[in-house]
């Protein structure tokens, strides 16, 4: 199994690294580009710019190839746990990747209206949830009726799609927490061939990825990348049995998505600002923070904040 878990990292982390260089060269081509949004921070039009995006169209190849690999070398492999696991990431990115087309093809940072993208979210979430909860959700402390559980699936789902969104917004940021989200679903999640050989994937593909996209990044993921990696962290919670560990390993974008909510509440209901802008790396950048150390630093409290809350997951199993 250790030998597979290598093989497959390594096969996703150097065909990430070749075929993205290949695909970044052809968005250049193509003026598949990075056009900045009119509430970021005004240097983001110089410094992000003209950055090639679309860059997760990569991902799903490479994921897909490194999987069938991973099934063939374990005969201990369960296809329909295999499958599950891969579809629901597919899904999504499916539609970041309609909103990021749509952006390229009205050269505008505006894709889907914020209603068409979540019934988008919703559309592709739900039949996933059914197939994936075929009885009662399991939450390791209480077990919920299954029609809850498809609808905790589903609000999880769209909510975590979002927040790995707004995260990636600084160069590296993403992808890096992703791969500490991985590292730590490593440990988490077991050992079964349907979870460790996606994960392994995944490991691979956000190496590979940072490999373009530290920063001075030379292409970002897009929603079609930021998409397919909340789906592939929600499938292994979900297929793992472990629903509930979904919470740390999504601890950083949970923080990014909280206080993009709180801004939006503080604004319309009291006419105030709480960050000087949101998502929150925005705000460290307006108090002249550099890139790198905000993303660096953010990695740390990512790792720091999963393993506290795996702790106090565990500590509650022990006293229930």
């Amino acid at each position: 199994m250790y030998n597979g878990f290598v093989l497959v990292l390594l096969f996703s982390l150097v065909t990430e690294i070749l075929l993205q260089g290949m695909w970044t060269d052809k968005m250049h081509r193509m003026k598949i580009e990075q056009v900045t949004k009119l509430y970021g921070p005004s240097w983001h039009e110089k410094t992000k710019a003209g950055t090639p995006t679309m860059g997760g169209i990569i991902f799903i190849p490479v994921f897909l190839a490194a999987v069938c690999a991973g099934y063939f070398l374990s005969p201990y492999s369960d296809l329909h746990k295999t499958l599950m696991v891969a579809l629901y990431p597919i899904l999504a990115a499916a539609v970041g990747l309609l909103d990021d087309w749509l952006k390229y093809s009205k050269r505008s940072s505006d894709g889907l209206k914020s209603m068409q993208k979540l019934v988008l979210q919703i559309a592709v979430t739900v039949p996933w949830a059914i197939w994936a909860v075929p009885s009662d959700l399991d939450l390791i402390f209480v077990s919920v009726h299954r029609y809850v559980g498809i609808a905790l699936l589903v609000f999880t789902g769209v909510g975590l799609q979002n927040a790995v969104n707004v995260t990636d917004g600084l160069d590296g940021l993403a992808a890096g927490s992703v791969l500490i989200s991985l590292l730590g679903a490593l440990s988490f999640l077991g050992g079964e061939p349907s979870i460790i050989f996606p994960i392994a994937s995944g490991a691979g593909i956000c190496l590979g990825f940072l490999w373009h996209n530290c920063n001075p990044a030379s292409v970002f993921m897009g929603d079609v990348g930021a998409h397919f990696f909340a789906g592939l962290l929600l499938s292994l919670c979900v297929v793992s049995g472990a629903f509930i560990y979904v919470i740390p390993i999504s601890f950083i974008f949970g923080l990014e998505i909280l206080s993009v909510t709180l801004q939006i509440i503080s604004i319309r209901g009291f006419r105030k600002k709480i960050f000087l802008m949101s998502p929150i790396h925005h705000h460290f950048e307006m108090l002249g923070w550099k890139e790198t150390q905000i993303v660096t630093r953010f990695w740390i409290i990512h790792a720091v904040g999963m393993l506290t809350l795996m702790s106090v997951l565990l500590m509650l199993m022990v006293l229930v």
